[in-house]
């Protein structure tokens, strides 16, 4: 029974380290545990989309919280933008489930990983351009709304898109990382929801455990790297990545 124990520990301990590595680059720059994880997923070990998305999203049932009670903690939430952003978001996620439930996952396939691949370049672009002009916040709705759909349509956007948007209006960073991580909470609860009720909740077990045991005890530590880390570097790191699995993932697909 212990050897069976060890066996299942090892066969977690690569999903513990993509968790931990995701949720430390997510807290730190607001974004991307998402669509790392999704483009693996996907990507790499072919599981459809829906229920990579699925599992994402319950994973982040656990990151988002331990990483917005770690934001809360240093005082990295601005009240006004964090309300703005939170219904919307929830709209547009539950809206995104249930198109990725409803089509086929052999035709999403290759437009998700086509998404990935266009979030990996727009990454690395604002990797190399930040930071970018200042201008006051503007549009915190609506983005919210598209941003809540293409995170769970394409198993992972909120942070790339909302993010970098409102760091490129000018908004203060941390302010920025830690109410888009806030509210990214309420909306994983309301995609992971849909996906269970269309899906089920048995394909969801696995690598699922390992990724949420690496994401939460990486939470804090992301959070406490908000207000120090260099994000050009970083970001860039994290564009050239995507660009690169999600590519491969193409290549694999139509190859």
């Amino acid at each position: 029974m212990e050897l069976e124990h060890i066996g299942l520990f090892a066969d977690m301990l690569p999903y513990i380290g993509i968790g931990f590595a995701a949720q430390l680059i997510d807290g730190a720059l607001g974004m991307a545990f998402g669509v790392i994880c999704n483009t693996l997923l996907v990507g790499i070990l072919g599981m459809p989309p829906a229920l990579a998305s699925a599992k994402v999203h319950v994973v982040e049932c656990f990151t988002t919280a331990s990483s917005g009670i770690s934001h809360l903690y240093q005082r990295n939430i601005d009240r006004k933008l964090f309300l703005g952003l939170l219904v919307p978001g929830v709209i547009g996620g539950t809206a995104g489930a249930y198109l990725l439930t409803s089509i086929d996952a052999s035709v999403v396939r290759p437009f998700v990983l086509g998404y990935l691949t266009l979030i990996g370049i727009y990454l690395v672009i604002k990797g190399l351009r930040h930071p970018g002009k200042p201008r006051p916040a503007r549009h915190v709705g609506p983005l919210g709304l598209v941003g809540g759909f293409l995170d769970a349509a394409g198993g992972g956007g909120w942070g790339p898109v909302v993010t970098s948007n409102l760091l490129v209006q000018g908004v203060e960073p941390r302010k920025v990382i830690g109410s888009v991580s806030a509210v990214e909470f309420f909306l994983t609860i309301a995609v992971s929801a849909v996906f269970i009720l269309q899906i089920g909740i048995a394909d969801l077990v696995g690598p699922t455990l390992g990724l949420i045991v690496g994401g939460v005890i990486a939470a804090p530590a992301g959070a406490y790297a908000a207000r120090r880390v260099a994000v050009k570097p970083l970001l860039t790191l994290v564009g050239v990545v995507l660009t690169i699995t999600s590519l491969l993932g193409i290549w694999r697909t139509f190859g």
